[in-house]
């Protein structure tokens, strides 16, 4: 185990940050351990390197096949070679320009990154490999019943898409990352929608999927999976729920109505009162109004319509002494 001894007497910024560096070097997970023994003025910090996540996945060189695996090795190179060329159609295989190849040789991860796409060479009793497609999937996370934060049951259903960004993490990190991300993504929209009310779920939509698609991206990083996007579709109320709402949406909206009819009314008894008022100061516009209401309702029935007519209206024609 590696350790480092640092006099404490000299400790300034530029030491701290050397070792700070030290400590990080090349991302490496370190435990430290500060030991000062008595009547000496330097302190030790220990160091342990842990092993990577992925080190027990490192790549199979030809030294760790070992001795039964030279000798499959070579029994499998003397079939290949006494079934020429028919043994080509086992050792030599095809991927498509969206799917890649994790080959296995004796169970260890071969060296290099996954194959493909083109032609690769396998061999037969050795090798095994798996393939995974690299286009973009969607599915279809089933209505999840939910219980909104102010106690209220609603069915949420989603899609989600997705891809895998990293073929030989997919295929050994976890045992079926399709299963994986479908189950993950229908636990996730149940955990967001139960820690928001029924009006954020309904009119915050975008900002609850763009939260989803992070959370499932965070989580699903480490399988090799990449989701690209997550959409509410459908959010199913409960039928008296919707009963209710539909009828405070009819109320709210008849209280609106007789909102803007009494402010009509109120306008227009305004007007009314400004051409009064305007009338009175005039008298002959009074008198054209009259005889305007005449001519409006003579209009309207073919019939006669006797009116008294006003001394003050005669009062203009009749000639003066």
């Amino acid at each position: 185990m590696p350790f480092l001894s640092i006099d404490t007497n000299n400790w300034n910024s530029e030491t701290s940050s050397s070792a700070y560096h030290l400590l990080n070097y090349s991302g490496t997970v370190v435990e430290t351990e500060m030991a000062q023994a008595s009547g000496s003025s330097a302190a030790t910090i220990q160091l342990q390197q842990h092993p990577s996540k992925f080190e027990d996945l490192r790549p199979s060189e030809d030294g760790e096949i070992g001795f039964c695996g030279y000798i499959l090795f070579a029994l499998s190179m003397f079939l290949i070679v006494i079934t020429f060329p028919f043994s080509l159609c086992l050792c030599i295989k095809v991927v498509q320009e969206y799917e890649r190849v994790v080959i296995f040789r004796l169970g260890r991860i071969m060296s290099g990154n996954a194959k493909g796409p083109g032609m690769f060479f396998i061999i037969p009793c050795m090798d095994s490999f798996a393939k995974v497609d690299l286009r973009t999937i969607s599915f279809n996370v089933p209505p999840q019943e939910v219980l909104t934060r102010d106690s209220v049951t609603v069915a949420v259903d989603a899609v989600v898409y997705y891809r895998v960004n990293n073929a030989t993490m997919s295929i050994v990190n976890v045992e079926n990352y399709s299963t994986s991300t479908r189950l993950l993504a229908a636990t996730t929209l149940r955990n967001v929608l139960g820690t928001k009310n029924l009006s954020e779920i309904l009119s915050d939509r975008e900002n609850i999927s763009h939260f989803m698609q992070t959370s499932l991206d965070d989580a699903t990083e480490h399988w090799g999976v990449k989701v690209e996007r997550v959409e509410m579709k459908d959010v199913r109320l409960p039928v008296q729920l919707q009963r209710a709402m539909a009828a405070e949406a009819e109320a709210s909206r008849e209280a609106r109505a007789k909102v803007i009819a009494a402010e009509g009314e109120q306008k227009a008894s305004k007007s009314l009162k400004e051409a009064a008022d305007i009338m009175i100061e005039s008298p002959a516009a009074l008198q054209l109004r009259y005889l305007q209401t005449l001519n409006t309702i003579a209009a309207e029935k073919n019939s006669t319509i006797l009116f008294p007519l006003p001394i003050d209206i005669l009062s203009a024609f009749m000639p003066k002494k």
